[in-house]
């Protein structure tokens, strides 16, 4: 292609590009999507606020649905469990190991006495 032919090709791209509206008409089809935009959720049913707590009246007893006791002792369990063995778990950082190593190391040379082979 010379210069001068891809010079007017490009032009009159660019003119028709120009030309073509800009506008985005309300309830159209969004690009690179088969269905309508939603808006507002994709729930059909709507429960109109009542003003009580959890939909429950004064002086009503609340009902438990089925999975609230497991959900409730599950993670209460769970979090005891993490507890205790968080609690106990080994000390594996790197200064203790130093410490004991150097301990050990100082011990074989007979600077440090050995703290189980002391006399009283």
């Amino acid at each position: 292609m010379t210069p001068l032919l891809l010079r007017s090709t490009l032009a009159a791209t660019t003119r028709r590009a120009v030309a073509m509206p800009q506008t985005v008409v309300a309830g159209a089809k969004r690009g690179f999507s088969a269905t309508a935009a939603t808006k507002g959720g994709a729930s059909p049913q709507y429960d109109p606020p009542t003003g009580w707590l959890w939909g429950v009246k004064p002086g009503e007893k609340y009902v438990n649905e089925g999975w609230e006791n497991l959900y409730f002792y599950g993670f209460l369990g769970s979090f005891v469990v993490f507890g205790v063995a968080y609690a106990w778990k080994p000390d594996t950082s790197i200064q203790t190991w130093a410490l004991e190593e150097a301990r050990r190391r100082l011990e074989a040379e007979g600077i440090l006495e050995d703290p189980d082979n002391k006399k009283n």
